[in-house]
């Protein structure tokens, strides 16, 4: 089975991970496509392939005859889909010799167009995979997924000599759980990277420091007709404190290392209002302002509206990943090796946002992210192409032989 092919199969499983539903894996269906992957990696011969209680897969290709003691090297992505937009009955469609101009999304209405996607121009004459518009694709991260079996596949039946590969598919990435039951110790890699990015010959190492913040507001409520010097309205205290926030550090007019807030929810009565917010920066002391900024905001409210008036929890969520990696460079020197062994020009940018491999750094696992070859993830102009998943394959097969080779 090819990595197309692979990639059509998968994206047709709904897995979509569930911030309420208090269950590991949040969403059962995530661990019925586990049981489908680990059969599959058996299938393809190893035999140690097997999901544990929380919808982990992981699985290992012993090493070839002669290179046990080479550093085992691991490749990672996540099961789960965005539960931003429906990935329930995907129609994945895929468009040959794509002309790299705009294309109707099946009878949705929907339009992938070059204004919103330039990058599109540079597809043309690939075939290229959309969905029928009415759900995402799910390529992020079917496709990370797809890519590193097929890999296997590919590794095991050329026989070129390789160390001890460790395979992990986790649930629950979507949703910032996928390192929660990672077992590192199961996993058994020295080093690692996940299959979660962009562009085929993408390579990540950076990505943002991360806090979510949640404000309480308690207001006084009162009848409006004698409410003089004593109503207190927690909404329009909401109000006041996300204007009170800078207007031009928002997703929407930042990019490449700058940070963020962003409002994420609001809402409320008199008596009572909530907002939240993430807050995003890749330097770190930068970060640490931000977050004593909101601390500042809250003392001045709780001052202008009393004690108890504004109540903030502050929760730091991940760490930038190039504080491990800048301690580990050769990881970043493999991947740009690969990616050229293949024809492709390296692409290096910082993450604006998190993977597992960020987690996974700080717990011990150095773990940069690679391209899979998709674009405009989470929603239903996501695409991929079959050449740049073909490409990435060959990216992980090359990592193999590098490794192999490293004393």
């Amino acid at each position: 089975m090819n990595v197309t092919e692979r990639f059509l199969s998968y994206v047709r499983y709904a897995t979509p991970s569930s911030e309420t539903s208090g269950l590991h894996p949040s969403n059962p269906k995530e661990r019925d496509f586990a049981e489908v992957l680990a059969k599959e990696l058996k299938a393809v011969g190893l035999s140690d392939a097997k999901t544990d209680e929380h919808g982990y897969v992981t699985a290992h290709l012993p090493a070839s005859a002669g290179l046990e003691g080479a550093p085992v090297l691991g490749f990672i992505a996540h099961m789960d889909t965005s539960p931003d937009f429906s990935g329930a009955g995907v129609s994945p469609i895929l468009h040959e010799n794509y002309d790299g101009g705009d294309l109707p999304l099946g009878n949705s209405g929907r339009v992938l167009s070059v204004r919103d996607f330039p990058h599109l121009r540079d597809l043309s004459g690939r075939t290229l995979i959309t969905s029928d518009g009415t759900t995402l694709l799910g390529a992020d991260d079917k496709a990370g997924i797809a890519e590193i079996v097929t890999a296997l596949e590919t590794l095991i039946g050329s026989g070129k000599p390789h160390g001890r590969i460790a395979i992990c598919f986790t649930p629950d990435e979507e949703i910032g759980e996928g390192a929660d039951f990672f077992d590192l110790k199961e996993f058994g890699a020295d080093y690692a990277y996940t299959s979660d990015g962009s562009a085929e010959g993408e390579i990540e190492y950076e990505n943002f420091n991360a806090a979510g913040a949640h404000f309480e507001i308690r207001g006084v409520n009162v009848h409006p007709g004698s409410a003089k010097g004593i109503m207190v309205n927690a909404g329009l205290i909401a109000s006041e404190i996300a204007s009170a926030l800078p207007k031009d550090e928002i997703p929407a007019k930042t990019e490449g290392y700058e940070g963020f807030f962003h409002l994420t929810g609001i809402g409320g009565t008199v008596e009572r209002a909530t907002l939240d917010y993430i807050v995003r920066d890749h330097d770190a002391k930068t970060f640490e302002k931000r977050l004593a900024y909101l601390r500042s905001v809250e003392k001045e409210f709780r001052e202008k509206y009393g004690e108890g008036a504004v109540t903030p929890t502050v929760k730091e969520q991940y760490r930038n990943m190039k504080e491990i990696i800048d301690k580990v460079p050769f990881l970043i020197e493999y991947a740009r090796e690969a990616v050229r062994r293949v024809g492709v020009a390296p692409i290096e940018s910082p993450i604006r946002g998190g993977t597992d491999g960020a987690r996974l750094s700080f717990m011990g696992l150095p773990c940069p992210n690679l391209g899979t070859g998709g674009y405009a993830f989470h929603g239903p102009f996501e695409h991929i192409t079959v050449e740049g998943m073909e490409k990435s394959v060959g990216i992980l097969v090359e990592l193999c032989a590098l490794f192999a080779d490293r004393k």
